[in-house]
């Protein structure tokens, strides 16, 4: 294998359906050098102008991996989701040319328990963690909300109304709600890490962090 240092950037996204080409283009508005792979010669065509190194192949053969020098690559995105054989298969290749990190999306968590058996380092289920993300800001005050794992979530809430006026050192919101204010936002003013002594004054936004269920209900405070 090639020494393609980890740090250097350089990622494989194999599959330009929706999912795969907006990874690829966000990759890339990051700063990392990203392949685009896809078999489907009229996707090819259509994200050529917008991505540096688009090309097709299929990426289920083992040769046409190795051709793309796939093997050089430490991180590879297997974004297929039209096809649960074309994705294991892709998974089974990148395993055989050796490539360290397997990243890749499932469409059901028996589609994930196949990738993870055939090489998958890493399974991911892009539509699922939208869908609960959107349900959870849909039915709350939170303006933004990221799961971690069963039962830990940061978000991005309003200064509940009580609370208004209040020093943090003084509110024991550990104690009293489970959760914990890693930043504050005054109103016209840059986000901040959150002190005991930083006041929570009308139309500030905070950065809550806590289990599920407390972060739900301090972001339901009146």
């Amino acid at each position: 294998m090639s020494a393609r240092d980890e740090d250097n950037g350089d990622i494989a996204v194999i599959g330009l359906g929706r999912f795969g080409c907006h990874l690829a283009g966000a990759l890339a508005r990051l700063g990392h050098q990203v392949l685009a792979v896809d078999h489907d010669a009229a996707q090819v065509q259509r994200w050529s102008a917008s991505l540096d190194r688009v090309v097709q192949a299929d990426a289920t053969e083992e040769e046409a991996l190795r051709q793309l020098g796939i093997g050089d690559f430490r991180r590879v995105v297997v974004a297929i989701g039209a096809s649960v054989e074309a994705s294991v298969l892709t998974v089974l290749a990148l395993t055989e040319v050796g490539v360290p990190q397997i990243w890749a999306r499932a469409t059901s968590r028996k589609h994930a328990k196949i990738l993870a058996s055939v090489g998958a380092h890493h399974v991911v289920f892009p539509e699922a963690e939208t869908g609960e993300r959107v349900a959870h800001l849909i039915v709350s005050r939170m303006l933004d909300f990221m799961e971690f794992g069963d039962d830990f979530a940061i978000a991005k809430v309003p200064v509940p109304p009580p609370l208004v006026g209040h020093r943090l050192g003084e509110l024991a919101l550990q104690e009293r709600y489970g959760v914990m204010v890693v930043g504050a936002k005054p109103a016209g003013e840059p986000f901040r890490y959150a002190e005991p002594g930083t006041v929570l004054g009308p139309g500030s936004i905070l950065v809550v962090e806590g289990g599920i269920a407390q972060v739900q209900q301090f972001a339901t405070l009146r």
